[in-house]
């Protein structure tokens, strides 16, 4: 029994030999985790959610009043342009219609006999003058036989008075004529308001037909046959019949912060994931920007708003859909992740490496924290990461290094000056990173190094 006591008390001894040996190595070191600066391609992506819209889409509105007779298509229907959709009782424009293109019928009837009028009365002109032409020979030999004392003055005075009356009979004709002329045009202008009459009756008409104004798919029908719809009324909505939508052209329709709309541009790539089509990845294009910001609250423009509070805003960005699919539907949930800018083979570092550190304040003790607490040193923080380097005696010290950084990916950022490839820095943790010091004597939590899109080493 003792012989057992006594081994377990040298396996004590001997185990707290070892914990003390290993205190005292790694007094005045602090562990962090580090990672290699290392060369990749990398993106800056903006991020927007929203939903799936046509570019071309048209809300059938009623235009006229009355019960819905027919609807010919159903939601889902492919439709081609022209095509009649829905119609709605039309008794009396029908009426109207027929009412007025009778009346064109006895106004041209009316012309018809004008111009036969017309006819008549040029005939008559054409005669009186045959006679007036006779009549005026007839008088001019009376006044040279008159004049020679062979005629009678009774004979001469019955040629002058024939002559005069045929006189009269033409110029009375030529009225006639112009009479007849006057009422045909007057029928023709007539006739002129009658047609216009039409165009109206007719328009009205057609009023009680929706027809599809381009080919697309019916996305939406309200209304059922036999349902009464009303136009609408200086501010008031009317009854929509349906919506068709030209799905040829498809485009993700998004809302991006505020914070990140100024790097967005037009013809920027970008990446549009489906909700409800897992795994599936369209690629698209930016087609528009909007300059008018939208209240994340209501989803009101702010020179819409009334209110005077200051709240998160949202601004809208257009993705056009380079190959539409069969598959997608106007209202779809959808995320477009815009590349706003994309480097080759550049240096990166892991975003969560960069600090802020004054080196002045180092020279009062404490990093910033010191500097912040102790009003004589003046902070001036620049931004940096920690280098892993060895001292003479081979230890491990975290060395600050200022840097200035480029681009930023999602979780790493380009080094535009102050490392070099292959430079071992300090990422984390958070609070020793934070509380960190120059040249402070430093030790890998982890024998796995976290390099830069690869995420944290173990």
């Amino acid at each position: 029994m003792k012989k057992i006591l006594l081994i377990i008390l040298a396996a004590v001894v001997a185990v707290g030999l070892v914990a003390f040996f290993i205190y005292r190595q790694q007094s005045g070191y602090t562990k962090v985790l580090t990672a290699k600066i290392v060369r990749q391609d990398l993106a800056t992506v903006v991020s927007g959610t929203g939903q799936i819209k046509p570019k071309v889409y048209a809300s059938l509105g009623a235009t006229s009043m009355g019960r819905i007779t027919h609807l010919y298509v159903k939601e889902g229907d492919l439709v081609k342009k022209g095509q009649m959709v829905a119609t709605v009782e039309h008794v009396q424009q029908e009426a109207n219609v027929a009412g007025q293109q009778a009346t064109i019928a006895a106004a041209k009837t009316d012309i018809n006999s004008y111009l036969a009028a017309e006819k008549t009365a040029e005939a008559n002109v054409e005669h009186a003058k045959a006679d007036l032409e006779q009549k005026r020979l007839d008088w001019e030999r009376a006044q040279g036989l008159y004049k020679e004392g062979i005629l009678a003055k009774a004979d001469y005075d019955a040629k002058k008075a024939a002559y005069d009356t045929d006189m009269a009979t033409v110029n009375q004709s030529a009225a006639q004529l112009n009479q007849a002329k006057a009422q045909t045009d007057s029928a023709r202008g007539r006739l002129q308001t009658q047609i216009a009459t039409l165009r109206f009756n007719q328009d009205l008409l057609d009023r009680t037909n929706a027809v599809a104004p381009f080919d697309g798919i019916v996305t939406n029908v309200p209304v059922r046959e036999g349902e009464t719809v009303v136009e609408g009324i200086q501010n008031t909505e009317g009854s929509t019949f349906m919506t068709v939508a030209d799905m040829s052209v498809i485009t993700a329709e998004v809302k991006v912060d505020e914070t990140d709309i100024v790097n967005i541009l037009i013809g920027q790539p970008a990446d549009v994931t489906i909700d409800a089509l897992p795994g599936k990845v369209y690629k698209g294009h930016v087609t528009l920007v909007g300059d008018q910001a939208i209240l994340r609250s209501t989803g009101i423009a702010t020179s819409q708003s009334t209110t005077g509070t200051e709240e998160a805003k949202d601004f809208k960005v257009v993705v056009t859909l380079d190959t539409p699919s069969a598959e997608l539907r106007p209202g779809l949930s959808t995320t477009a992740k815009i590349t706003t800018a994309h480097k080759p083979n550049v240096l990166t570092l892991p975003i969560q490496a960069l600090t802020m550190h004054d080196p002045k304040a180092d020279e009062a003790k404490g990093g910033v924290q010191a500097a912040a607490a102790s009003p004589a040193v003046k902070s001036n923080p620049i931004q940096g990461v920690y280098v892993i380097e060895k001292d003479k005696s081979g230890k491990l010290r975290a060395k600050f290094v200022p840097v200035t950084t480029g681009i930023t990916g999602a979780t790493d950022i380009e080094v535009l000056s102050g490392l070099n490839e292959g430079q071992e820095i300090v990422t984390g943790p958070y609070k020793t990173l934070r509380a960190l010091k120059s040249n402070s004597l430093v030790k890998r939590d982890t024998i796995k190094l976290v390099t830069p899109g690869t995420g944290s080493g173990s």
